[in-house]
């Protein structure tokens, strides 16, 4: 089977953070299990561009790579992408579409449903509550009259069951749908490396207590709630330290500086940059309690990396992938609230054995229901049926 992917920014953008970093592990275990991927996206790293060949076949780990240069900006519009799938969606067996609102997928479901190819469309969280306030009237405009006809003719893909529900209660049409959700690959963190590696590089002390919070530096994330919580949890563990792990999303750091600044947190708030390899693997070994207080997240693969490293994880609701942790103990989900969280926090803290029961009951789940290989056996056997059966 031919697989297409349209994908409007890919690897090795950074920008957005744990989609394309999930779509290209997705793609190269497809490849791995004797799948045919080739993917079509863009050069666009969020307000950039990445530096990457345009127009001719780039192979990653074995999937078949097309960049493509954007002519307009604000639909993420490219004229190359578009006579590409114009000339070529007809060779495909079947074509999955990874985005919502923007270009590519508007041009590739016109495209699969002119040649009668089976499709797939993945929201990745576009089409969630907190996602559609944003730019709310244009949104709900371009679903009546272009988004709703896509959608109502395909198979959606969610990736938690919270992602599905929140799509139903919008009453937005739906023909068919699937819940896969993303994947952690142990190959990235098989490496080993020196405990305390983390600590000793940025000068933090063996007693003090680490806080971590890894994603980019962005308002979604939460950092309204995150700072004043930290502010509580200094008043009775002035041990804590928070860790701040992650690029700047469009300037947003120079507000979360001034909280920190107005909460007086700045010898208590270590701000890192993005990491990656060992600097990564390190910061999950040497800290203590892993916190993602997001407005919404249709899933949030950092969740899956921390429970790797058997840290207890504290989200908010909007955090879709914790109510399977929730479930099974593995973590806290908390209301969007500072209180809350700051006393979810101590609470790990201040109790090392339920700290370690919920790292290692994380830990378990992560390999009984969240590794690359065998989640991509299941978009596998729901690619074959699609096609088979042609539900498109």
């Amino acid at each position: 089977m031919k697989i297409l992917h349209i994908i409007p920014t890919y690897y090795p953008a950074v920008r957005y953070g744990g989609p394309i970093k999930s779509e290209h592990e997705l793609n190269k275990w497809l490849v791995k299990k004797g799948a045919d991927v080739t993917v079509y996206t863009t050069n666009l790293d969020g307000k950039g561009v990445s530096n990457v060949p345009l127009g001719n076949k780039v192979v990653i780990d074995g999937v078949k790579v097309y960049y493509f240069p954007i002519t307009f900006r604000p639909w993420q519009y490219s004229f190359l992408l578009h006579r590409a799938l114009a000339k070529n969606a007809i060779n495909f067996d079947l074509i999955r579409i990874t985005s919502v609102f923007l270009a590519a997928s508007t041009l590739g479901a016109y495209y699969a449903k002119k040649f009668n190819k089976p499709y797939i469309i993945s929201p990745r969280g576009s089409l969630m509550t907190e996602t559609l306030k944003k730019k709310f009237f244009k949104k709900k405009l371009y679903l009546k009259f272009i988004e709703n006809r896509n959608l109502k003719d395909t198979v959606i893909h969610f990736t938690t069951e919270m992602e599905k529900q929140e799509y139903f209660n919008s009453g937005l049409p739906m023909k068919d749908s699937i819940i896969i959700p993303n994947g952690i690959d142990n190959e990235e963190f098989s490496k080993k490396v020196p405990q305390g590696f983390f600590r000793n590089k940025f000068k933090i002390l063996e007693d003090k207590k680490i806080v971590l919070f890894l994603s980019r530096l962005s308002w979604k994330k939460g950092f309204d709630t995150l700072i004043p919580a930290f502010a509580e949890v200094i008043k009775k563990e002035p041990k804590a330290v928070l860790v701040l792990a992650g690029g700047d999303d469009e300037g947003y750091k120079k507000n979360i500086q001034l909280l920190i600044t107005n909460y007086q947190l700045q010898d208590k708030i270590i701000f890192t940059g993005m990491l990656a390899g060992d600097d990564k693997i390190a910061v999950y070994q040497d800290s203590d309690v892993f916190v993602l207080p997001s407005y919404s997240e249709n899933f949030g693969n950092v969740v899956l990396e921390a429970a790797y490293f058997g840290l207890p994880i504290v989200v908010t609701k909007g955090v879709a992938v914790g109510l399977e942790f929730e479930k099974i103990g593995g973590g806290l989900v908390i209301d969007k609230d500072e209180h809350q969280l700051a006393e979810a926090i101590l609470k790990i803290l201040n109790n090392s054995d339920l700290a370690q029961k919920m790292g290692e009951k994380g830990k378990r789940l992560i390999k009984e229901k969240f590794l690359w290989p065998e989640i991509t056996e299941n978009f596998i056997k729901a690619y074959k049926l699609i096609y088979e059966t042609n539900l498109f």
